[in-house]
């Protein structure tokens, strides 16, 4: 039977479709490694480009400097530039993975076809159709095979292997050039003089914007014997759980103690019970507190007024009778014998319960000295009783009798008072009255130039009678009595100024300088709102206890001890960025290594910058549209005229200014919930975000009241009333002109 011209063809094109497949099939079989390597290298740009855009979305650019945007860009590239190399290099060991397979697989296949048992034969049919019967290979020539199929993927393999070693040849040149640099650096140390090293020292100084004070570097700073920081607990009593944390924080910065003023926050008793506010701490929580104290080795200095700043007590109605004067409870009248009773009753309560915790502790707790106040006595030999004497010999007598009564009961104790009632004094007052037996003056000076409030003169005066002195400085509270952020350099500053004239003027007394307290006030009296709490302060805590625990401000990021304690996503090196690591110019609550590392208030901290920032947009915003405007000034309220167009159109932003400090509000509240009860909160919010909530509010009443008005009345418009009353014009004429309509 004969086939037809069409199924020849048929048949024929099917032949030939067969064999373009078998070659195809022969051609990827005899490439196979070359394609998978093509394939991997696709499927290596593919993650590598996933890696990258996951990398960008995850770690975003967002550590800018409120001082300087530059310097934070440049850092986060920096890091984004590790993180994309270590990406590289991962990607390339799975390369390295997955051609290693390959190779196996490859070598596995040599077996196979190399094996007696294995060997099959291929059948395949010529241009006729017939099938042809391939020999079977010899074992020579599968070995060739296989060598030539083996040599390119070695080849690949060696050009991922060289590429990773680069990788690792570059970060070990960058490793050996900064190990290169500091060695440089070191030796070129070695080689300057003295001089030469302190003149760069402070340049670096300059550049980052700490104050250079003559005489304090690391060759001449030397750290106080004693560094307590100061915890005012007046009114604001922060949660034992996150004094505990400080406790930490301040050990590994140096500290050796603390001084505690409770005021109120003490848990008073018997006749003194109301002397506690309702929210004052437990006992158990003080013991909880001072056992934690002992375990870091802290002396405890308790701090109570006796003299000055009794407004706590002295304003309820059963203590009133012990005032000085009856209008002011700021100080106590010490010719009453009930003044003396209650004073050493208070003394008696406080120092006997933190003696009584030492005894019971397992771990010492150190308890040297009781600090009795006396400062800032404002309305002193005023009352019937005293003014027969003099004012310096009132002040001298009464420290002198709470003195002796604390060393006739606790004689382990040294008292301490505060200077400033003393500065006035003259030499032979001082020496004749024998105060130099009893006391141990504290100089507190808060102010960036210490010789202007204690002059030499006066320092030989001290000198004279005392034979040892403290000095305190401060971290918050000193730079206004209502701020939000503590000004971290004057603070800074202070705290140097410091170092230096305790370094000049310690020499004079023949003990010496005792210590330094750091003081932290929370209110400026009794009566006064909060100043900076204690978190929005932490910054500024650290950077002057670290400098004043080392004795100077350490210019090494490795050898600052204010790096101890934060937690950076960034390195702070001067090397690598060509930038300073920390930056105290103008501003520097802004500082970017302060509102971008971790540390225990950091969060809040940060919280403080946005709402800083948030309420001097608001309130420039108010001057512009009440102050400044021509539209809804207090002379368009009192007479109710205005463009109403102009009116909507300037307060349209207050709804939404009104609804974020709406927002804040909450965010303070959950931020200070673990830190602060909810009386401390409410009255950090009242005092810094309500009032420019009601002028928002007042603002949005005024437009809405000047928005009501239909018609107006024909100029001139009248004179208001109340200026002829208070006479500010002539007399208002007897005819008045009243508006008509024609």
């Amino acid at each position: 039977m004969h086939e037809c011209p069409f199924e020849r063809a048929v048949k024929k094109k099917h032949f030939v479709l067969l064999k373009m497949f078998k070659i195809i099939i022969i051609w990827f079989w005899r490439r196979k490694i070359s394609i998978s390597l093509l394939a991997s290298g696709i499927i290596l740009v593919g993650l590598w480009s996933w890696a990258y855009l996951e990398t960008s979305q995850k770690y975003p650019q967002s550590y800018k400097s409120a001082n300087s945007v530059d310097e934070a860009v440049e850092d986060s590239n920096q890091s984004q530039s590790y993180r994309n190399l270590f990406v590289l290099q991962k990607l390339i060991s799975d390369a390295n993975r997955v051609l290693s397979s390959h190779q196996n697989r490859a070598r596995s296949v040599k077996r196979n076809l190399l094996s007696p048992s294995t060997r099959t034969n291929i059948a395949s049919k010529d241009s006729s159709g017939s099938a042809v019967v391939v020999k079977e290979a010899s074992a020579q020539t599968l070995s060739l095979v296989a060598r030539r199929k083996k040599a390119p993927v070695v080849g690949e393999s060696l050009f991922f292997e060289e590429e990773r070693l680069r990788i690792l040849e570059n970060q070990q040149r960058a490793k050996n050039s900064a190990m290169e640099d500091i060695q440089m650096i070191d030796e070129e140390a070695r080689t300057l003089t003295s001089e030469e090293r302190q003149i760069q020292y402070e340049h670096e100084l300059q550049r980052m914007g700490v104050p250079v004070i003559a005489g304090i570097g690391p060759e001449t700073g030397k750290a106080p014997k004693e560094r307590l920081v100061h915890l005012d607990l007046k009114g604001a009593p922060a949660k034992i759980t996150f004094l505990k944390q400080l406790l930490t924080m301040l050990k590994t910065l140096g500290a050796t103690g603390l001084l505690i003023e409770y005021e109120d926050m003490f848990p008073f008793e018997g006749p003194l019970a109301n002397l506690s506010a309702t929210n004052a701490y437990k006992k158990e929580e003080l013991k909880d507190f001072l056992e934690t104290c002992a375990l870091h080795g802290f002396t405890i200095m308790p701090l109570v007024q006796t003299f000055g700043h009794l407004e706590y007590a002295l304003k309820l109605q059963e203590f009133s009778a012990m005032r000085e004067i009856p209008e002011s409870p700021q100080s106590i009248c010490p010719s009453r014998k009930e003044s003396m009773d209650f004073l050493e009753e208070l003394l008696r309560q406080v120092i006997e319960f933190h003696l009584q915790f030492v005894n019971e502790s397992t771990t010492t707790l150190k308890m040297t000295h009781i600090h009795i106040g006396c400062d800032e006595v404002y309305r002193i030999a005023e009352c019937s009783l005293c003014r027969v004497k003099l004012k310096d010999q009132i002040f001298l007598d009464h420290v002198m009798a709470m003195a002796h009564f604390i060393r006739s009961h606790w004689q382990q104790l040294n008292v301490l008072i505060w200077d400033d009632m003393l500065r006035p004094m003259s030499l032979t007052k001082l020496q004749t009255s024998l105060i130099g037996n009893y006391v141990q003056p504290m100089i507190w000076v808060y102010t960036t130039d210490i010789y202007a409030s204690i002059s030499p003169t006066l320092w030989e005066r001290y000198a004279q009678v005392f034979s040892t002195v403290w000095a305190a400085s401060a971290f918050k509270g000193a730079w206004g009595e209502s701020l939000m952020i503590p000004p971290l350099q004057r603070h800074l500053e202070n705290n140097i100024r410091w170092l230096a004239v305790m370094n000049k003027e310690g020499g004079r007394f023949s003990k010496g300088f005792q210590g330094l307290v750091l003081t932290g006030w929370q209110r400026y009296d009794h009566f006064a709102i909060l100043c900076e709490l204690l978190p929005a302060a932490i910054p500024s805590l650290i950077t002057t206890l670290s400098t004043v625990s080392k004795g100077y401000f350490s210019t090494n990021p490795k050898d600052n001890g204010l790096l101890k304690v934060l937690q950076c996503y960034f390195h702070p090196d001067s090397r690598r960025s060509g930038h300073p690591w920390i930056e105290l110019h103008n501003n520097s609550h802004h500082s970017q290594l302060f509102s971008s590392c971790s540390y225990l208030g950091s969060q809040f901290y940060q919280f403080s910058l946005r709402l800083y920032d948030k309420l001097a947009e608001i309130q420039m915003y108010l001057h512009h549209v009440q102050d400044k405007s021509a539209w809804m000034s207090t002379y368009n309220l009192r007479h109710n005229f205005s463009s109403i167009l102009i009116v909507k159109a300037k307060t349209e932003q207050t709804q939404l200014f009104l609804q974020e400090l709406i927002t804040l509000s909450k965010e303070a509240e959950q931020l200070l919930y673990h830190i602060y009860d909810k009386y401390t909160i409410g009255e950090f919010v009242e005092q810094h975000i309500y009032p420019t909530i009601l002028a928002l509010q007042t603002n949005l009443a005024n437009a809405t009241a000047l928005s009501q008005a239909r018609h107006w009345p024909r100029r001139p418009l009248p004179i208001a009333q109340a200026m002829y009353d208070l006479q500010m014009l002539a007399d208002a004429p007897k005819t008045i002109v009243h508006d008509t309509i024609h």
